[in-house]
């Protein structure tokens, strides 16, 4: 076997396998979840998917973060048709294998992908510069100090790598091309007519003699495959593994008015009972119910894996936070720090289970040790960080489900809500008068 080949399969093999590691230990985690049921109404949920998934929907309530959001997006989905022929190449020991068979179409193709990573190179570049020279507040918050702030700018300088490898190799190919030392067709000379390279490279390359063009032209296909398996195996680790997750998580929205909470079938079921006259109060337990779960949430494993696989599918990108009610005025609250911190007592958990045993107990959680009751209950539960969220996560039903248990198991309630509270019980509404005097305001004059 060529030592080319050899070195390849190996290469990708082991990118390959390394990335399906990391998916096997994020679906373990996501499946640390309780169960819920989301199958219903699969029309619906797969329009959603194309319109906010596919078709970036609700990304075009601020145009401009989106046209750039989009030139990235499309490059990226396109630009896989090159990665086809790469790998293609790479088994085969072959060069441009499709071109051949495509003729004209392959040149259109490869002309279009060229025109796209152009756009998404100064989609990457303006992004860099609102990250790091505007300094958008929304992306500049308590919570993006330190990594996720790090994160951001790496994924956006592999993105200018990899553009920079693309344009290498096909600019170089164009020049040897025209010197007939193409490995395309060796002895041929002509011009690729590629709309992007075939102008760039003989402006950039054409001083370069034909061995280095050589090395230059391996150095851009080399480099191209290298920083996509890289990326492929760094998404688990970023925030910008929503280009995957985005899809499954916005299939499996909540479908229901925004409005709506929950019910705990646990407690549902105790109230039925109460309200049942035929039923009989002395009655022993049924000895095959399970036991009863936890009122609320206090740690990630508490939650649906629903609710984790929308911590996974955070993009960090701060709309829910700069829409949030409480936020803007100085309010402690941050909905994408909901996201970030239980996505990050996830994957410690996972871990703690792995090394440790499923019933591991680091004596942590999520609420007290990451997430703080100010926090919580500065919510207004508004879902304005619900409606802005461009991949339809749900920041809300975590934090209900945290304020849950701090009232059902603990009997932590601010003291401002307990007047309320005690009124609604005692009077049937929150104001402090009987329900007879409710209509007293009609007979003022």
């Amino acid at each position: 076997m060529n030592i080319s080949i050899l070195f390849f399969c190996i290469i990708a093999s082991l990118g390959v396998a390394f990335f399906s590691y990391n998916i096997w230990k994020i679906r373990y985690n996501i499946n640390l979840g309780l169960a819920l049921e989301r199958k219903d109404q699969k029309r619906k949920r797969l329009k959603t998917m194309i319109l906010v998934a596919f078709g970036q929907k609700k990304m075009f309530s601020r145009p401009i973060p989106a046209i750039l959001h989009l030139c990235l997006y499309v490059a990226f989905v396109i630009t896989q048709v090159e990665l086809l022929e790469i790998f293609a190449d790479g088994i085969l020991n072959e060069h441009r294998l499709f071109k051949s068979s495509l003729g004209g179409f392959y040149t259109f193709t490869i002309s279009f992908i060229e025109i796209l990573s152009v756009l998404a190179f100064i989609a990457t570049i303006a992004f860099l510069a609102r990250r790091n020279l505007l300094k958008l507040p929304r992306l500049n918050m308590k919570e993006m100090i330190g990594w996720p702030t790090k994160d951001a700018n790496l994924i956006l300088i592999f993105e200018l790598i990899l553009l920079v490898c693309i344009f290498t190799m096909n600019g170089t190919d164009e020049v040897l091309f025209q010197r007939g030392a193409s490995h395309f067709s060796e002895g041929t000379t002509g011009s690729f007519g590629f709309s992007v390279s075939s102008l760039i490279g003989p402006l950039l390359f054409d001083g370069f003699s034909t061995h280095a063009l050589h090395i230059a032209e391996r150095i851009g296909w080399w480099g191209h495959l290298f920083m996509v398996l890289g990326f492929l195996n760094y998404l688990p680790y970023s925030k910008h593994f929503h280009i995957l997750l985005a899809f499954p998580n916005t299939y499996y929205s909540n479908l229901d008015k925004k409005g709506k909470f929950t019910n705990m079938d646990s407690v549902t079921s105790e109230v039925k009972l109460m309200m049942d006259p035929t039923a009989d109060p002395y009655a022993a337990p049924d000895p095959n119910a399970p036991p009863p779960s936890r009122f609320g949430a206090k740690d990630v494993t508490d939650l649906t894996w629903k609710n984790l696989m929308d911590a996974y599918t955070c993009t960090e990108c701060g709309r829910c936070t700069s829409s949030c009610p409480a936020n803007i005025t100085g309010k402690l609250l941050s909905p994408r720090k909901i996201m970030m911190d239980t996505r990050d007592r996830l994957v410690e958990i996972g871990e703690n289970k792995r090394k440790n045993g499923k019933d591991f107990d680091d004596g942590k959680s999520l609420l007290g040790d990451y997430i703080s009751e100010e926090e919580l209950w500065a919510c207004t539960s508004c879902n304005a960080c619900v409606d802005e969220c461009p991949v339809n996560i749900d920041p809300l039903s975590i934090i209900v489900d945290l304020r849950r248990f701090l009232v059902m198991e603990e009997s932590k309630v601010p003291s401002e809500l307990t007047g309320m509270l005690t009124n609604i019980e005692n009077n049937g509404a929150p104001w402090q008068f009987s329900q007879n005097d409710r209509l007293n305001w009609a007979n003022e004059e």
